[in-house]
């Protein structure tokens, strides 16, 4: 008896860690275990050069999800402290910056004009040229940037309560309730502008909304909750999906990574993946990374594994950005890697600072940047 006593006390003990790191954030999944040593790289041969042309600095973003905006030769970004800054890729000069004075949860959405955060006191505050423009109180918490499209600011909560609001003087337009699991990530879930659709995660389902009204256009099971509790019944689609035309691929968080077809809503294939960031791809294949770090490479048609590589296993690797002949991971060590398209095999591979890459790289007139966990921005060009 003592001993199934002692068994059942283990589990719900264990089960109880699960939760409460599952709600205080995602930065611990994938990250270095000391006893799981990564692999010597060795040295770097770069079958092109590149170089770095300037750096900025934000402040730290290791306590929220980031996202980081394009908008022509202007990327947005914030830290965890509430620092907005957009910045001018051709010079790494600031175009303006702004302090909120108190810590974010999500951030950032832009687009160009206005730049939308959330901040820990679930106010969505929205900027114009720096400024304060209005805010607005939320009545659950977001760890999803706000997407700013249309001249409109949308939120996505973690109680999967959707809601539009006027970029310009923040009416409020409309708002969904939609039901999900018990648990959500302290993570970006999948939330952009598709055409004239608003495309969103709920739990494991796929959702295009009118973005004038919020109706549901089309509705797509992609994950099906399984497990005896709520932390493995957890199939949250996160962010970064890759779409091209009517294909949008998408990753289920540590279950499965897989492609829909939005112009009739049904999945076209789907296959088990064990990663918990996002997807890029081409017309042909579709990356990712899995928890471990090995990286793969699938057909996008149908979902048929063309390679895989463990050169990067046991570093904690952001989602995957095509650029060029690469697809380029940062990692947790702040590296940023370039390996094939074609086969995985490296191409090339720069030096951050040692705190980790935080969010997924991005390119902005000619200019790859990367946002690393102390805040530090960089510019690298092809040299």
């Amino acid at each position: 008896m003592n001993y199934f006593f002692h068994q059942y006390k283990f589990f719900f003990f264990s089960l109880l860690l699960a939760v409460n790191f599952l709600l205080a954030g995602c930065s611990f999944i994938g990250e270095k275990n000391p006893e799981l040593k990564s692999q010597d790289l060795g040295v770097n041969v770069p079958f092109f050069p590149v170089k770095q042309v300037w750096s900025a600095k934000i402040g730290a973003v290791d306590k929220m999800p980031l996202a980081v905006r394009v908008n022509g030769a202007m990327v947005t970004v914030a830290s965890a402290d509430g620092v907005i800054a957009a910045i001018d890729v051709r010079t790494g000069k600031d175009i303006w910056r702004a302090m909120l004075k108190e810590p974010l949860n999500a951030g950032v959405g832009s687009d160009g004009q206005f730049a939308a955060v959330v901040s820990s006191a679930n106010d969505l505050v929205v900027f114009e040229a720096g400024h304060e423009k209005w805010r607005q109180r939320l009545t659950a918490q977001v760890f999803t940037s706000p997407l700013v499209a249309g001249r409109r600011v949308f939120v996505l909560t973690a109680e999967y309560g959707i809601m539009a609001f006027d970029a310009k003087d923040g009416r409020h337009l409309w708002a969904q309730q939609k039901t999900g699991g018990n648990l959500a990530l302290r993570q970006s879930s999948v939330f952009i502008a598709v055409g004239n659709t608003l495309v969103t995660g709920i739990s494991g389902r796929l959702i295009g909304l009118d973005p004038d009204t919020g109706t549901v256009r089309w509705d797509v099971p992609f994950s099906v909750p399984r497990g005896t509790n709520d932390v493995e019944r957890l199939v949250d689609l996160v962010g970064n999906p890759s779409r091209l035309g009517d294909s949008f691929c998408v990753r289920s968080f540590q279950t499965a990574v897989g492609c829909v077809d939005i112009s009739r809503g049904v999945v076209s294939w789907i296959q088990k993946a064990n990663g918990f960031d996002g997807v890029d791809g081409d017309d042909t294949l579709l990356y990712g990374s899995e928890s471990n770090g090995a990286v793969l490479a699938w057909r996008r048609t149908d979902g048929t594994l063309v390679w895989m590589t463990d050169r990067l296993r046991h570093r904690r690797l952001t989602a995957p950005l095509l650029l060029g002949r690469s697809v380029v991971f940062g990692d947790d060590g702040g590296e940023v890697h370039f390996l094939s398209r074609e086969d995985g095999s490296p191409l090339n591979r720069l030096t951050t600072d040692s705190s980790g890459v935080s969010v997924s790289p991005v390119v902005a007139a000619d200019t790859l940047v990367v946002v690393s966990r102390a805040g530090y921005v960089y510019g690298f060009r092809p040299d």
